[in-house]
């Protein structure tokens, strides 16, 4: 079994009147498997309203299956003496890091976690060092967070999340509120942690740059997993990636479109380098 294991996960929002009745139900997960192996980055690519956040708070036993089975580190998140110990295992970041900094200052912030576990003082100390380390932001430990940049910000709500040193971490759109700089700035970091730690890492966004360093891809519609595979897989796939109301990466669509034009150029182009030498080709082979 995987880190995490879901088979055929539901889950329903139910609007009532104010007698109790039902007025509506929207099914934001629609009979969802899903198989996501330790140590790997897996990527949830989904428009506003596909059921991706709705998962993001299922792994953390945030929202509870209305069918099926979740599991996350082998335990069932239906079961609730094993909550605890799923949101140690599962680490959340938000969209927003205000949400998630509550300390004035950068260190005592990331403590915070590691202290309300039960995680002994001096243990606690060398867990702030190496997870601010592991972000690039030891340098700022004794800063304000309010004197943050965004990109910042979320760098220390991660490294808050990893002191706690859970199996998973889970973004829930991460970057959603950051500039250009500030999105590089985070995705370094929790590739790094997955790469160097080990850590598996499951990133919800609707950014398709953020998802080419993925090691697989599920892309959700309507609350349905309607894609899944790697990133040149899912990328080769232009045309269906637009009746789900979704982008490409520019470097794609450039190649997408030079095939289009005529150019022998192959499916699934996902960086600049790769366009690259196969232009490069295509004008060697017609010298």
């Amino acid at each position: 079994m995987g880190i995490i294991k879901a088979d055929r996960l539901v889950h329903e929002y139910i609007r009532r009147d104010e007698e109790g009745n039902v007025e509506s139900i929207q099914t934001a997960l629609d009979h969802i498997d899903l198989d996501v192996q330790p140590g790997s980055f897996i990527a949830v690519l989904g428009h506003n309203g596909s059921g991706k956040s709705t998962l993001a708070k299922h792994l953390n036993a945030l929202l509870l299956p209305g069918e099926g089975t979740l599991y996350v580190d082998g335990m069932d998140t239906s079961d609730g003496k094993h909550t605890y110990d799923i949101r140690r295992s599962a680490g959340m970041v938000f969209q927003n890091p205000d949400n998630q900094i509550i300390a004035s200052v950068v260190e005592e912030d990331v403590g915070f976690g590691p202290e309300n576990i039960g995680v002994p003082t001096d243990e606690i100390w060398t867990r702030v060092e190496e997870s601010l380390k592991s972000v690039g932001m030891l340098k700022y430990r004794s800063h304000s967070p309010n004197r943050l940049s965004g990109g910042q910000k979320q760098r220390v709500a991660i490294a808050g999340v990893m002191a706690m040193e859970p199996k998973c971490i889970v973004l829930d759109e991460p970057t959603a509120m950051l500039d250009p700089n500030g999105r590089k700035e985070v995705l370094k970091a929790v590739h790094a942690l997955n790469k160097k730690k080990g850590v598996t890492v499951l990133l919800i966004t609707h950014y398709m740059e953020e998802v080419v360093g993925a090691d697989f891809v599920y892309v959700m519609d309507q609350g349905k997993i309607v894609m899944q595979g790697t990133p040149k897989e899912i990328f080769s796939k232009v045309d269906k990636l637009k009746k789900y109301r979704l982008d490409v990466p520019q470097i794609t669509l450039l190649a997408h479109k030079l095939r289009e034009a005529g150019l022998s150029i192959s499916r699934g182009i996902l960086t600049r380098e790769e366009l690259a030498a196969e232009l490069v080709q295509l004008y060697g082979s017609k010298k």
